[in-house]
């Protein structure tokens, strides 16, 4: 069984991230696997991001890619706001995707662009890395254990010093942190406690009106709550924590967990649990992508079309309350 060739659309700093990690996984013995193709607006660009990352081929459009047969699946690396065109023209040309969050700008353009891959029976996935990685089993094997008791609330966050980028400025390329950064701390909360009863939410923008930092509180039956944090113009400590009545459950970097620590009423250390050793992490991802295609699936396992939707929903709403629109994209 040959290897599934790989491309990648976009040549930025998430798509290198890829690029390495797919040859890391080639050089480590996966079989499955091959880093074939990059494609940019900007030939100079392709064709020095080839050669830095070893890739087969280059592309100085996206078309020219899609149109080689010999391309089985898309990474699409991208900004937001081109997610769905670039998606479906890779779809359209009978070429799986792995599309990058957030996977869409809205949850109309997500239902849009996952009914047009079904329609074509291709895989179309959303390559947030926390939901592939075996830590999120790891720490969910704890909660559920009752060492920390009933959990009852979450606190997470997570923020860089991004806010100059341009990606993240302007309403056009759906900037703001939400997007960017703050749909890992829902996903994180999400992946504890379910889908939330309510949200409510609050933010500070930029003079053009994209959300630099934003508060997400998500309550749940039973007494639950979960308080979200997201900045794209202060580093924070991205950490996230689960309290429950017979302690606490502290996860190391929320975006890509590296360590649980588990303590007790008294605040005293009793578990320790570090992350599996990976790659980049992004390995995770790309295995279960290959694995679907092989299998002839149109969605991963650890991130189901339904739950993909959902956290599109999720963010229209925020945005909504927070007062946030991107005018020429939706």
């Amino acid at each position: 069984m040959r290897a599934i060739n790989i491309g990648i659309i976009g040549a930025g700093r998430i798509a290198g991230t890829m690029a390495d990690t797919i040859r890391r996984m080639k050089a480590a013995g996966n079989k499955d696997v091959e880093l074939y193709g990059i494609a940019s607006r900007c030939g100079d660009r392709a064709m020095a991001f080839a050669a830095k990352y070893e890739v087969k081929q280059w592309y100085g459009s996206y078309e020219a890619m899609v149109q080689d047969p010999a391309i089985d699946l898309v990474y699409i690396a991208v900004p937001h706001s081109h997610h769905l065109a670039t998606s479906k023209l890779c779809l359209a040309s009978g070429k799986h995707v792995l599309v990058e969050k957030a996977f869409t700008v809205n949850a109309a353009q997500a239902r849009d662009l996952i009914h047009f891959g079904r329609e074509r029976d291709l895989l179309v996935a959303e390559a947030i890395w926390t939901r592939y990685q075996p830590m999120r089993r790891m720490i969910l094997d704890v909660v559920e254990s009752g060492l920390i008791g009933e959990p009852k609330m979450i606190m997470c966050n997570l923020g860089y010093s991004i806010g100059w980028k341009e990606r993240i400025q302007k309403p056009e390329l759906a900037g703001g942190a939400l997007l960017d950064v703050g749909v890992y701390t829902l996903n994180f909360a999400e992946m504890i406690f379910g889908r939330p009863d309510r949200v409510s939410a609050s933010c500070m923008k930029n003079e053009r009106g994209v959300d630099l930092t934003g508060t997400y509180i998500l309550d749940y039956e039973n007494d639950r709550q979960a308080v979200c944090c997201s900045s794209a113009v202060c580093a924070t400590d991205r950490t996230g924590y689960i309290y429950g009545g017979e302690g606490y459950i502290e996860v190391e970097n929320i975006n890509n967990p590296q360590r649980l620590r588990v303590f007790d009423p008294s605040y005293q250390l009793i578990r320790e649990m570090p992350c599996p050793k990976q790659l980049t992490g992004y390995e995770y991802e790309v295995k279960e992508a290959v694995e679907c295609i092989r299998d002839g699936r149109v969605e991963c396992y650890s991130m189901p079309h339904t739950e993909t939707i959902h956290i599109m929903e999720l963010m229209d709403e925020i945005r909504q309350q927070m007062g946030v629109h991107y005018p020429t994209l939706e």
